[in-house]
């Protein structure tokens, strides 16, 4: 299954952090990659230093025109998942969701273009209350992932968390 995020409505001077969280969070729960439909190096450098350092194959891309990726996505035979808190409830349809083998996770920073919302195959809700972008995306990949992103290995980089019950433990290799 190949699923990659768009991060939609991203401010640089805003939401720089949040906005490097979601691709860190798409990267660590098995996503492919992040398009930011706007310009920002430092978001892309700081998810490729991580992506070096502890491996992966995650890429990450601004610059990108999001009606153009979505509509291009589409057109190669893709399904684009809107999360959003006024979409339809997670749990009644990740298994459909699931089923589809490219998925482009839409993920909104400020109000998301109306557009959006019918450019969508699936406007997806992960609770019908305001919170964050990162959370939704977390659980909705842990929802379609069934918890096997949780152990999963990633081939190159440098360094290697070793689980500990205290203090931080890792190696370089």
């Amino acid at each position: 299954m190949e699923i990659v995020v768009l991060r939609l409505g991203h401010r640089p001077e805003r939401d720089q952090r949040v906005t490097t969280h979601v691709g860190l969070t798409a990267r660590a729960l098995g996503a492919d990659g992040m398009y930011l439909a706007g310009t920002d190096k430092g978001v892309v450098e700081s998810i490729r230093d991580v992506t070096e350092r502890f491996g992966g194959n995650f890429f990450a891309a601004d610059g990108v025109n999001w009606r153009q990726c979505v509509v291009e996505w589409k057109s190669r035979g893709g399904k684009v998942v809107h999360l959003t808190m006024y979409g339809l409830p997670v749990q009644e349809h990740e298994a459909e969701i699931r089923g589809h083998g490219k998925i482009l996770v839409v993920v909104g920073a400020e109000k998301v273009p109306g557009e959006m919302y019918g450019l969508a195959d699936y406007n997806i809700a992960v609770t019908g209350q305001p919170h964050s972008e990162i959370a939704s995306l977390a659980v909705f990949l842990d929802r379609i992932f069934q918890g096997h992103e949780l152990i999963r290995n990633f081939p190159g980089g440098s360094i290697r968390v070793i689980p500990s019950p205290a203090g931080k433990r890792a190696e370089e290799w």
